[in-house]
């Protein structure tokens, strides 16, 4: 270490001269900058050991951190045991890593920190500043009053007091400036010594938690480190391996054509074997009296139930159960794809708008199979399938009676003699001949209304009513007069008439091809029930639809379905003159959707071929017309509060009456 040249000379403390105050001005500046370099580094020392205690508490938290893996409860799955073993042994390493960064932070603080602190506060601060004061404050003000003493009239007393107080000064300041002189001398060595103490007792500090951190790592984490290492890349390798398939699969799903993200281009063929289904769907919600709003919702079936999820929502809720519920197209507010599910009372209903033409036909077909309670069977996609490839095979459908000669043979020309009696139990062959087609809906040709209007025939009112008063007998003289709001579903020939299996069957066949074939739309009409016939009437035009109205005596049998009852049909007779010009009877189910029961209906009828066989007894009819109650006219009242006021009340353009 090189000695100090710089000194103040203590013999020249009591002269003061102004050479000796330019040397000591020196050495002042030398200990202001001294002063504020102290500062800053201590400072930076404290800086130092402030992050070195934060670390120890750090390290603390993160100890505590991978100790509380175990026990935080994953949404997807827990953490796996492998995992969990190694943060528990990395937690106890850690824990240990911070009792030594604890005791780095103390090693610190008291070989570092404290005696820059002590330095600052001893030999700079203190010292230097209280000798300068001393040193000449005192002298200065004594010799001041040694200057103002008379000199005219001396006082001996008077001088001899303040020439003791003036030497008393100046030793006073001797000694005060020499004790300054050598605390400025002696700092030229104590800033040394105060610049590197620190610096070793940091050294060794460090040294000594690096040589504990190896003994710790190379004794107990060696093999440790190396499984951990082992284990971290084998899971990186995997995750690059799924990061490539990932990318893969993005490069090949982005490639596909633009048709894909487009609605109602979807080129798979429709499914009608489901019996799930899920997806978004736009419910019709009634907002006012005769306002309405459309909200997209995700829509799902859960065994016999249709659930809805909103946004948002952790769980769907059930909207409807479809166990025997009617499922079909309609019409909606110039919307495509809508259909509508009603329940098996008529009270409920939905209406709901698919995306595209595929999922409008799947929704319909899947709901229609879950109405049928297929899902409770073992294997219900294989029932679906099974039904489906037996309608197929059963059903042929045609559109139009003008079709009917057309195409398959009648099947009743391949028997002849038919037994009215079924027995006791039928099966399906017995009953329909399979292949026979299906009519779907009841057109009314253009010759055949031109000849209604060019006849003068006038139009039937289904409130019973006439334009005037020379109208046909059939109607003006009927004693029951009942009209329902139907819709036609199909009628195909059979071959037993006088059993209701026969319309039960009937029933199924027609639904089961109108699902099919995705004939899901129907047209609403008036049956018309009187004592005599039964009409089926355009409630626009008010024209009965087909020429030849169905007699009451020609229905032979009718039944509303079992399990829907807004679902009826009847068997009608002809007459078959195709086989060697032999009358041969043959048999027609016609089947309907009311939107009443289908009981009501049948109740009507019923009671209409009643009246007509009392017709022939007037006692009997008296007695008939005596046990029901009759209108002002005479006819036979049914639901007036239905068919009288409410009807009246309706729009001309819809005018229904539900028994």
């Amino acid at each position: 270490m090189p000695a100090v040249h710089h000194k103040l000379l203590l013999e020249e403390a009591l002269q003061d001269s102004p050479q000796t105050r330019s040397l000591l001005s020196v050495f002042e500046e030398d200990a202001g900058t001294l002063t504020n370099y102290t500062n800053q580094l201590l400072q930076s020392m404290q800086r130092v050991f402030g992050a070195q205690n934060e670390m120890a508490l750090a390290t603390e938290q993160l100890s505590k951190l991978l100790l509380e893996y175990e026990k935080q409860n994953f949404a997807l799955a827990k953490g796996d045991e492998e995992v969990i073993n190694t943060l528990q042994h990395f937690a106890k390493s850690v824990e240990e890593l911070n009792s030594l960064h604890a005791e780095l932070a103390s090693q610190i603080a008291d070989k570092m920190v404290f005696p820059m602190v002590q330095f600052r506060e001893k030999d700079l601060t203190g010292t230097t500043l209280t000798l300068k004061i001393i040193c000449f404050h005192f002298h200065e003000a004594a010799m001041v009053k040694y200057s103002r003493l008379p000199k005219k009239r001396e006082n001996e007393k008077m001088k001899a007091e303040v020439v003791r107080e003036v030497a008393y000064c100046r030793r006073k300041q001797h000694q005060a400036a020499m004790q300054y002189y050598c605390a400025l001398n002696a700092l030229q060595y104590r800033k040394r010594v105060a610049m590197l103490e620190p610096m070793l007792g940091y050294t060794h500090a460090q040294i000594d938690f690096f040589k504990k951190g190896m003994e710790l790592v190379s004794k107990k984490m060696d093999s440790f480190l190396s499984s951990v290492s082992s284990m971290n890349q084998s899971i990186e390798s995997q995750l690059e391996v799924d990061a490539e398939v990932m990318r893969s699969s993005q490069r090949e799903l982005l490639s596909v054509d633009d048709t894909v993200y487009m609605p109602d281009h979807d080129q798979v063929p429709v499914n009608r074997a489901l019996v799930q289904k899920a997806g978004y769907l736009n419910i019709r919600n009634k907002t006012g009296l005769v306002t309405t709003a459309w909200d997209r919702l995700f829509f799902f079936t859960q065994g016999g139930n249709l659930m809805c999820q909103p946004r948002g929502a952790v769980a769907g809720g059930m909207v409807l159960d479809l166990d025997n519920s009617s499922v079909m197209a309609v019409e909606c507010e110039d919307r495509r794809y809508c259909f509508q599910i009603t329940s098996p009372n008529g009270k409920t209903s939905l209406i709901l708008q698919a995306e595209g033409k595929k999922e409008y036909e799947e929704w319909i077909c899947t709901l229609n199979n879950i109405s049928r309670q297929i899902y409770l069977t073992d294997n219900p996609e294989a029932v679906a399938i099974r039904l489906h490839q037996t309608a197929l095979q059963a059903v042929t459908p045609i559109t139009s009676f003008e079709k009917r000669a057309e195409g398959s043979p009648n099947p009743d020309r391949l028997f002849k003699s038919f037994n009215r009696k079924p027995p006791a139990a039928l099966e399906p062959e017995d009953l329909i001949v399979p292949g026979t087609p299906i009519q779907f809906d009841i057109v009314l040709p253009a010759s055949e209304f031109l000849d209604q209007n060019r006849a003068g025939a006038r139009r039937t009112n289904p409130f019973g009513e006439t334009e005037d008063d020379d109208g046909d007998s059939d109607t003006h003289d009927s004693l029951l007069q009942q009209v329902f709001a139907v819709r036609f579903l199909g009628s195909m020939a059979v071959r037993a008439g006088h059993t209701q299996e026969v319309i039960y069957e009937a029933m199924r066949q027609v639904l089961a091809a109108r699902a099919i074939h995705n004939i899901f739309k129907t047209s609403e009409s008036h049956l018309m029930v009187t004592s005599t016939c039964i009409r089926l009437i355009d409630p626009q035009t008010q024209v009965t639809k087909i020429s030849v109205s169905f007699q009451l005596k020609d229905v032979t049998q009718f039944a509303a379905h079992q399990e829907n009852s807004r679902l009826m049909g009847f068997v009608l007779q002809g007459s078959d003159w195709s086989d060697g010009g032999e009358d041969q009877p043959s048999f027609s189910v016609f089947a309907f959707e009311s939107n009443t029961e289908g009981e009501k209906i049948c109740y009507t009828i019923n009671l209409g071929k009643e009246i007509s066989l009392a017709k022939k007894d007037p006692e009997a009819l008296a007695q008939l017309m005596k046990a029901m109650p009759l209108t002002n006219d005479g006819k036979f009242l049914l639901l007036e509060s239905e068919t009288g006021a409410a009807v009246e009340a309706a729009g001309p353009d819809e005018q229904e009456s539900e028994a």
